[in-house]
């Protein structure tokens, strides 16, 4: 691959010579590289997985970007060169992370974070038994990390599941052993 500056000749030319060589425009430069064909092996189950990833992503992208709101807020996150499409396919490659699950008192304190947004976090309270006792929406807190909920009982033995899910609908399942 080769990059070219300043060159007449290329400027204004982009496509494909023949099977040997490519020549496009990325940010404002001029490349050139050998032309690239398809691969004559077997993919792989990782490079499949990958495949289905990149197809559910652009899918993600392509349906929430409709969304004048949600695109004004991918592209205010995008660098150099990247748009809102291109934050979209990031932000559904990663789950939100739970970083902290603490009982205050009889208030649930989940700490999670995601690249981007986290959408909503829900907390349930199941007894030693396995029965769900209760379950509801978290309220976010003033600092932007912290999610609240407020619970009318804590067995002893039960534990606590907080589910977080971000925008693309990626979820992250943890869980708190009450003593």
């Amino acid at each position: 691959m080769a990059i070219i500056k300043d060159n007449v000749l290329f400027q204004l030319i982009s496509g494909s010579l023949g099977n040997q060589i490519t020549i496009y425009q990325r940010n404002g430069q001029t490349i050139v590289a050998k032309k690239r064909g398809r691969s004559k092996k077997k993919p792989t189950r990782k490079q499949l997985d990958a495949r289905m990833m990149m197809a559910e992503a652009a899918a993600y992208a392509k349906a929430i970007l409709k969304d004048p709101e949600i695109k004004a807020y991918y592209q205010s996150l995008a660098g150099p060169g990247q748009n809102a499409y291109n934050m979209a396919i990031k932000d559904a490659y990663k789950a939100p992370e739970v970083q902290n699950i603490a009982v205050v008192d009889t208030t649930v304190v989940v700490t999670a974070k995601d690249e981007f947004r986290v959408a909503e976090v829900e907390v349930r309270v199941v007894d030693s038994a396995g029965v769900i006792l209760e379950r509801g929406k978290a309220v976010l807190g003033r600092n932007g990390v912290d999610w609240y909920y407020k619970v009318g009982s804590l067995p002893a033995g039960g534990v606590i599941c907080v589910l977080v899910v971000d925008l693309p609908g990626n979820e992250t399942l943890r869980e708190f052993r009450l003593e």
